[in-house]
């Protein structure tokens, strides 16, 4: 039978529905990489067909804008904010508005265009997710900005229009709803029982094991309770911080290995689908150290939204997230 699930942190209710999906395997996407020849802006030898850069690795004897680089951050060429300027916030009526202002940036991860994201060494993927918090605490200076969040949009059917492998970042004057709904839920959960819900979430989550798909000393990568999504994943730090760019830089190594790890169950259990990443840290300079807790989601593109959730905000899950869980552990 079919059930309503309720998010523990936003309250929002999803339908989970087997009735819809003969077999978790179904679900399993179909190859979406296809190879595409020609020009790329990303690759290197062609840093003047990109804004200039504004961060990178590189080796000591070459010369920014130039070859010798291991990642790259530009401003995105076509960008959905723009830095420079004031908000200018105003109204016409009952209606308000002010300027686009923000930052877009794009991480360039390797100069290498085949390469994708699961298979860099943990080694790359540490200094990707270090840039990240360089970036963050960078931004983090300029008083117009209230939130930053990194995601990325890998294969075409998750959004990503180059196939040579980045993310991006955007920093925004305003903290979005989606954020502001989380960051109430964990502070009612944390008025009436003066405890992180995340923190409750891996006590309770660890204990029974049945959604959890990876751990390791610091972090674990688990199925949420009432997930939007089919095969939905989230990875937790153990340890309670709110802002990502407070983690020390040790435990960076130790994230790479499981996001890399759990990127790779996920490509090998559902044949390598399309998925969006996205890094939910607290707002700039927002003091909820002690209610909020930052966390990476991973959602593979296996359904699309249709009339009922946009229509209603609940959505429909095919696959339950203890069936997903017991897959990808089993198929991994």
């Amino acid at each position: 039978m079919p059930e309503f699930r309720k998010d523990p942190i936003v309250g929002r209710w999803v339908i989970i529905s087997t009735e819809r999906n003969k077999r978790d395997s179904d679900w399993i996407s179909k190859p979406h990489f296809e190879r595409v020849s020609g020009f790329c802006p990303f690759c290197e030898g062609n840093e003047d067909k990109t804004p200039p850069e504004i961060f990178a690795y590189r080796a000591e004897d070459s010369q920014p804008n130039e070859p010798g680089w291991r990642i790259r951050v530009v401003p995105n060429k076509f960008p959905a904010l723009q830095i420079e300027g004031n908000l200018d916030l105003r109204s016409e009526g009952i209606f308000d508005k002010m300027n686009g202002i923000g930052a877009h940036e794009v991480f360039i991860e390797s100069p290498e265009h085949t390469l994708r994201f699961v298979e860099f060494s943990f080694e790359h993927i540490r200094d990707i997710l270090w840039i990240f918090r360089e970036r963050m605490v960078d931004l983090k200076r300029d008083s117009r900005l209230k939130y930053i969040i990194i995601f990325k949009n890998e294969g075409f059917a998750a959004g990503a229009s180059l196939e040579h492998s980045h993310s991006q970042l955007i920093a925004t004057p305003i903290v979005p709803k989606i954020v502001v709904e989380e960051l109430e839920g964990f502070r009612r959960h944390y008025n009436d029982k003066e405890q992180c819900i995340f923190c409750d979430i891996i006590r309770q989550e660890l204990t029974s094991k049945i959604r959890v798909v990876s751990r390791s000393q610091s972090f674990v990568s688990l199925e949420p309770f009432a997930p939007r999504f089919p095969f939905e994943t989230w990875i937790l730090p153990l340890h309670h911080w709110s802002h990502y760019e407070d983690m020390e830089y040790n435990h960076f190594y130790e994230l790479a290995n499981i996001l890399k790890e759990t990127l790779e169950i996920i490509k090998k259990g559902l044949d390598d689908p399309p998925y969006n990443f996205l890094l939910h840290s607290c707002p700039i300079n927002e003091s909820m150290d002690l209610d909020f807790h930052w966390h990476i989601e991973i959602i593979p593109k296996l359904t699309s939204i249709a009339g009922f959730e946009w229509g209603s905000g609940i959505y429909i899950n095919p696959v339950r997230p203890e069936n997903a869980a017991e897959w990808l552990r089993t198929n991994s």
